[in-house]
């Protein structure tokens, strides 16, 4: 290869993505002087990295295969715009070595290894054998190039039960699955496969041994055209939920300070297999004695904030300056670990419906300010819509601190005082799961969320008096609000009455739970509330995102959101969803066929699993549809009769469609 064509000086950057990376990628290199170029599909019109990109080009229609994977538009795009260079971020083509040599043979720079590196490294069956051959160690299993269905049975019962069934281009959890019997590897096979050509257009699969209570530790490596190699320190990535990473952090507090150098080691020798250029990550998994290499990514990481605050390297302007042709600015022995940093990552996303992704207008966003050791990389604003077509990831807030524990203090903290609305978040899971006592005392392996799902997705308590208050207090400031600029309102000077006492009664419910009531005094004289037999006197300040409730002298911050008759309250005892049961707002009680199975969301049929006729267990699976880049399968709600299907395989359905009806058997 052309040497020049692969790493020289540019002034125009296109990335190749969307969302939280394309904002982050923007940022920096703006920062450096450079002119930058969005992408963008139908769906994202309007989305922020649009907005913050120098210029912006429609690849296509809502579906990423017809927009940002595909190969041809995004190369069209960089001709049109003038752009030199390309940054795919992660995610979408970003370990696509066919694009990695697109791009250079269109005389573009590609910010990332070339498409050799990406082809020995980027596929976990390659890396594995290059790392067998270089004697890294690694999990027992099969990473071969025969891929039937015999050959990957024999591999897994020669590694034993249970193993992992795994995308060999894969990444993010998608086209992956544990295997516990061989009953169950042929179903696990096909939907891992499927799952696999979807996401990333590679349906081979390779076999490992599943490692019990295992801990997911990965090592950040930078190469440039030099021949300089450098290891920036572990990450420790154990805290997952299907394979999908949840809370990062580094240092890993796994390790001590012999085992972290020689894992560091281990992975410079794996980059070094290949002579790498770029950034990359060296991925490990633990089973508290040894290390065994699983795998390598050839791009950044989602995760890579939490190593550029313990290092003060800014990984996106390194890798530009590696495009560059430029040398790496420090060695190996110029690299200082700086206290801790950790990271979550907010999804839309409902924990209490098993993380069914959730997609709609963000009517509220409401996120604290950067400062005191918090960062947020966010890729969504208030206003912009989540489509049901992409990965559900919001945005990344990350802590550092001296410490670990004060880390961990403040991402909570951070996360306390954040406020998304309209959509469903993971935010309150989030919150549980980084105070939880045993990720406090790094008791965890990648299997804890799933063990300690009921605990980490409790309902919030039920409200108590502050909550009630605070209810009623936010209908009147929503109403005095409203009633400002309208001539001889009452609600001008709030409590006015032109003689004696008014009671207005006001009914709370928190989703199926019985109705909480209070009542308002108003009118000559101090405003007051009622709870029971309690009479509790109260004023009320509005300001930005709330107000300040004083309840018998005593004052609270509240955070609230009111969306028709649905509140959303922040309080300093947690979070409250109510619902205000109003006898003269003409509300409605839903009524739904329960018979009937709905797609929760915008999705595309992928399989159907049963036939019209067939006799159901409660919880037998339906179909599966394909939303944000995930499979859900639909199941039946109760033992009985599949009545009818409605959908077949390549459906793209709305939410709401009914897909198909389930008849009660009556048992």
């Amino acid at each position: 290869m052309d040497r020049s064509k692969l790493y020289r000086r540019f002034r125009t950057l296109l990335i190749a993505n969307r969302g939280e990376i394309a904002c982050r990628v923007i940022r920096t290199a703006r920062a450096m002087g450079l002119r930058t170029v969005a992408v963008y599909s139908e769906a994202d019109r309007d989305a922020m990295h649009v907005a913050l990109a120098d210029e912006a080009v429609l690849l296509g229609p809502a579906r990423a295969r017809d927009s940002y994977l595909n190969v041809e538009r995004l190369i069209e795009a960089a001709r049109k715009t003038g752009a030199e260079a390309v940054h795919p971020g992660y995610g979408f083509l970003s370990e696509n070595a066919e694009f990695a040599q697109a791009c250079y043979d269109a005389g573009l720079v590609f910010v990332g290894p070339t498409a050799e590196m990406m082809t020995a490294m980027g596929s976990k069956s390659g890396s594995k054998a290059l790392m067998e051959k270089a004697g890294v160690p690694l999990v027992p299993g099969y990473h071969g190039d025969a891929q039937d269905d015999a050959t990957l049975a024999k591999a897994a019962e020669k590694a034993g039960f249970p193993v992992l069934v795994k995308a060999s281009a894969g990444g993010g959890g998608r086209g992956m699955r544990i295997v516990r019997s061989a009953a169950e590897l042929g179903p696990a096979i096909v939907s891992a496969k499927r799952e696999a050509k979807a996401a990333f257009g590679d349906d081979r699969m390779l076999i490992e041994k599943y490692v019990d209570n295992p801990r997911h530790i990965e090592v950040q490596i930078i190469g440039d055209s030099q021949g300089n190699l450098l290891s920036l320190f572990e990450r420790e990535c154990t805290l997952q939920r299907r394979h999908q990473k949840v809370i990062e952090e580094a240092p890993s507090p796994t390790l001590n300070a012999v085992q972290r150098e020689t894992v560091c080691a281990a992975a410079r020798k794996a980059a070094g297999a290949v002579n790498y250029v770029g950034a990359g990550t060296i991925e490990f998994v633990s089973d508290g004695k040894d290390v065994f290499f699983i795998e390598m990514n050839t791009r950044l990481q989602v995760e890579h904030p939490v190593t550029e605050l313990i290092t003060g390297i800014d990984l996106v302007e390194w890798q530009l300056r590696v495009a560059f042709g430029e040398a790496l600015p420090l060695k190996q022995d110029e690299i200082k670990l700086n206290g801790h940093a950790v990271e979550a990552r907010v999804y839309a996303e409902n924990p209490t419906k098993n993380f069914m992704p959730s997609v709609g207008k963000i009517s509220t966003w409401r996120l604290p300010a950067e400062t005191g050791g918090l960062r947020i990389d966010a890729g969504y604003r208030e206003g912009d819509s989540v489509s049901p077509y992409y990965d559900a990831m919001l945005a990344k807030m990350i802590a550092w601190a001296p410490t670990r524990d004060v880390a961990i203090d403040r991402l909570n903290r951070g996360l306390e005082e954040s406020d998304v609305r309209g959509i469903v978040t993971n935010i309150p899971f989030l919150s549980a799961l980084i105070t939880h006592p045993k990720v406090r005392t790094n008791a965890i392996d990648t299997g804890f969320i799933e063990r300690e799902l009921t605990v980490l997705t409790s309902a919030s308590p039920a409200p108590g008096e502050l909550e009630l208050c605070a209810a009623v207090a936010a209908i009147v400031n929503e109403e005095r609000q409203a009633a400002q600029g309208q001539a001889n309102s009452p609600w001008q000077t709030f409590g006015w009455q032109p003689v004696g006492r008014r009671q207005r009664n006001f009914s709370f419910r928190v989703g199926h739970g019985p109705e909480q009531k209070i009542s308002l005094n108003y009118g000559s004289g101090p405003s007051t509330l009622v709870i029971g037999e309690r009479e509790l006197a109260f004023t009320i300040a509005a300001k930005d995102g709330g107000f300040d409730l004083a309840l018998d002298g005593v004052k609270s911050s509240v955070a609230a959101v009111i969306a028709g008759h649905e509140l959303y309250l922040r309080t300093r005892t947690g979070r409250f969803d109510l619902h205000w049961v109003d006898q003269f707002g003409g509300e409605t009680e839903e009524q739904t066929g329960e018979d009937k199975i709905a797609a929760p969301l915008p999705g595309t049929v992928v399989a159907v699993l049963a036939e019209e006729g067939a006799k159901l267990d409660k919880g037998a699976p339906i179909l599966t549809l394909e939303v944000m880049k995930m499979e859900q399968t639909l199941r039946a709600p109760y033992a009985g009769v599949l009545k009818s299907i409605k959908c077949k395989v390549g459906d793209i359905v709305q939410e709401g469609i009914e897909l198909a009806v389930v008849e009660a058997s009556g048992e």
